[in-house]
């Protein structure tokens, strides 16, 4: 008889059913992923003050940072701030309609939906990070918010998205506000390597896919450092060149180049020197390793993580990949454009999306490149 049972006994039960039940009912909102099936968002019309609203000169002065007669590793990092917002500006509404709300790939599982894959990613963060209900946790490099929503959700933390792209930030608090978890999140407009906060002020942190875009990891990661308290876990995936890659190979060199002009990155690094930068900054590397090479090697059926930018004709996603696909958007962007209804510029930045698209899945199949490079590091008490 449950009268019989110890208050400690009795608390311990109802928090299991309380876990079990949060469990049920985060399962199905998360994968209610609202998207797009046609790209009218890319058309929006900028505002005559908006940074970057002239299309066709952000894309132009983009591609100019990576392919201009001046280009180098050295202008991209000097410049990363202003380049990363106008990679940004250019592609957020072209990611949103042909991603969802979740900005970053994940390997998955046989049997697995795209976003459940994308959503386990995610919680495995938030377990080993030890996130829980109340915790203040920093989200480095939110995006749109799709992954800090699934967080607090999963978690109950709370959650402060950190951003230096003003639009992507007004994109995550409408989400936010129409899921009703406004109370749970916020933003920070701030760089990476400069946030607003005090010393030891957040429970935890995570980032995924984003501090790939930090100029100097060892001062992104020291910032980080800085504002966690002692005992406080950092856990990310990082973008990384694999032990695979040969920097005297051409198609390797030419491969890295493009990932990092189609994503806008200022110079991709290896997981040796993620590692490194991170005991540089103080601390405690508890684990790291290349979480798509654990997939591919593991015993269980998986699906590969550029998966979804290959082509097929049996679902919408896939299609969208296919060279049909393509084409179609690219047709679409180029006459919508022409008439007047989408801003000039639009094709090209499609462009750049599509040199990212073929660039990944060739790092992918020769397995020189890893999204998914995991490391769980401490703050020592």
């Amino acid at each position: 008889p449950r009268s019989t049972l110890s208050s400690s006994s009795a608390a311990s039960d109802v928090y299991k059913r309380q876990k079990i039940q949060s469990l049920y009912f985060i399962e199905l909102p998360t994968m209610a992923v609202k998207r797009e099936y046609l790209p009218w968002h890319i058309f929006r019309s900028r505002k005559t003050d908006e940074k970057n609203g002239d299309v066709k000169a952000t894309a132009d002065r983009f591609v100019e940072r990576f392919d201009g007669k001046s280009a180098s590793v050295e202008g991209r990092k000097a410049e990363t701030t202003e380049m990363v917002n106008e990679y940004y500006d250019l592609v957020t509404d072209f990611y949103e309609y042909g991603w969802g709300q979740a900005f970053h790939f994940a390997p998955r599982y046989a049997g697995e939906t795209f976003y459940e894959g994308l959503a386990r990613h995610e919680y495995f963060l938030a377990l080993q990070g030890g996130f829980h209900r109340g915790m203040k946790v920093l989200d480095i490099g939110c995006g749109v918010g799709g992954p800090a929503r699934n967080i607090v959700r999963f978690t109950g933390c709370n959650v402060m998205g950190i951003n230096n792209n003003a639009y992507q930030i007004s994109r995550a608090r409408r989400w936010d506000s129409s899921m009703g978890l406004s109370h749970l999140l916020d933003y920070t407009k701030t760089d990476f390597c400069n946030m607003p906060f005090k010393d030891a002020e957040y429970d935890g942190a995570y980032a995924i896919e984003a501090t790939c875009h930090a100029t100097d990891k060892v001062k992104c990661y020291s910032e980080i450092f800085r504002v966690l308290k002692p005992g406080a876990r950092f856990v990310c995936y990082e973008w990384v060149m694999t032990s695979k890659y040969d920097n005297k190979n051409a198609v390797h060199n030419k491969c890295k180049h493009e990932i990092e002009l189609g994503d806008g990155l200022p110079d991709l690094e290896t997981g040796e020197m993620v590692v490194a930068a991170m005991e540089k900054s103080g601390f405690v590397v508890e684990d790291a390793y290349d979480a798509v090479e654990r997939y591919e090697t593991g015993p269980a059926k998986n699906i590969t993580w550029y998966n979804p930018l290959e082509p097929n004709y049996t679902s919408v996603e896939g299609l969208k990949a296919s060279p049909i696909g393509r084409m179609a958007t690219m047709v679409l962007c180029s006459g919508l454009e022409l008439v007047g209804f989408a801003p000039k510029g639009s094709r090209k930045a499609a462009d750049i999306l599509e040199v990212a698209a073929v660039s990944l899945v060739l790092g992918g199949r020769l397995g020189i490149f890893t999204p998914s490079y995991f490391v769980q590091a401490r703050k020592p008490e």
